[in-house]
């Protein structure tokens, strides 16, 4: 599945191995839900207003950095899979993307990020004070969202999402530093932080065309599989990419100790020198200039990169799988291959 391992750079995955996947995939979703979007996107802005001024001035500052819009697209594909055609799904999808941008908000301060897609992130620009803050009112925004749609089971999977991906948040900072986490705990990271927060933005898409039990669970595990197998590949990306096409400063997660598939692959087959070298530098945080080198080094020699590639692949084709219960149809084709595109990506 995949047909070079080592760097990213070098990357040419595909479905079958021969044909590399490109932007196309989310570029055609995108195109299908056009309207949908442009109608997120007003509610997005409407709802970042404010009469504190430097409320909508941080928020501008987020809209211009961009974004691929993943997690409201996936409301509004999902809504339209299941046939939806009442206007629930854009405010919806509204709040899911304050959801997600309140928490970027609040783990750039916590991680002491600078860079976020490419431009100085808010924290840099702003402050810290500010960006907890603004990250609060995004919130606030959600929920405000959330009651006016006026369903308690799309209020309970929503805030069930915001909780865990708090949760996630909490033991990703426990498991920082330890290069005794185990591979187990890494996934319950990743299920928490952000594969949560995709799941329920599937999921309510379902809810709201009223479906039956089956399909909301099928989405839910679609925007669950699909959620790890992006996690993965940031992961990857991290120790892999360069900064232009990331958006954000390469190693970051090496530098604050987190313990991410690649490193866990790397520990897991270190000899003493290597095994000495993780404890030294994610450990103790003991770093120098030239260790992101050294530990690229390491996870190289043992394929990391492609094995967790690899790992990621499986999350999305067990995503690809969970749709199969949907009628064919070109809105089942273009998230299907946006699952199979998170893998090639390279930001």
């Amino acid at each position: 599945m995949v047909a070079r391992l080592g760097r990213i750079a070098s990357w040419d995955i595909s479905l079958d191995g021969t044909t590399p996947l490109t932007m196309d995939a989310l570029a055609r979703l995108t195109g299908s839900l056009d309207a949908d979007l442009q109608a997120t996107n007003q509610a997005i802005v409407a709802r970042m207003n404010s009469p504190v001024a430097l409320i909508p001035q941080l928020a501008a500052h987020l809209v211009a950095a961009g974004g691929k819009r993943l997690r409201p697209l996936l409301t509004l594909a999902s809504a339209r899979l299941c046939g939806y055609q009442g206007e629930r799904h854009v405010g919806l999808a509204a709040c899911v993307e304050f959801i997600h941008t309140a928490t970027l908000l609040h783990d750039d301060v916590v991680d002491e990020s600078v860079l976020r897609r490419g431009l100085a992130s808010a924290n840099a620009v702003f402050g810290n004070k500010a960006s907890v803050l603004v990250g609060d009112f995004l919130f606030a925004r959600a929920f405000q969202l959330m009651v006016a749609d006026g369903s308690l089971e799309v209020l309970r999977i929503l805030s069930n999402a915001a909780a865990t991906i708090a949760e996630g948040e909490v033991l990703q900072l426990s498991t920082q530093n330890d290069i005794a986490t185990t591979e187990d705990q890494y996934f319950d990271v990743i299920r928490g932080k952000t594969a949560a927060l995709f799941a329920a933005a599937c999921e309510v898409g379902a809810v709201i065309a009223n479906r039956p039990a089956a399909e909301c669970e099928a989405l839910a595990r679609f925007g669950m599989d699909l959620g790890m197998a992006f996690q993965l590949v940031d992961d990857a990306l991290d120790y892999s990419a360069n900064v232009d096409e990331l958006g954000k400063t390469i190693g970051d997660d090496f530098r604050e100790g987190k313990i991410t598939y690649p490193v866990l692959l790397a520990i897991a087959e270190a000899d003493a020198n290597a095994k000495a070298f993780w404890q030294r530098t994610i450990g103790a945080g003991e770093q120098t200039d030239d260790d992101l080198a050294i530990a690229l080094a390491i996870i190289n020699q043992r394929n990391a990169i492609g094995r967790t590639i690899a790992r990621a692949q499986s999350f999305a084709e067990s995503a690809c799988a969970a749709l199969e219960i949907f009628p064919l149809s070109p809105i089942r084709e273009n998230l299907q291959d946006v699952a199979r595109y998170t893998t090639a990506r390279r930001s």
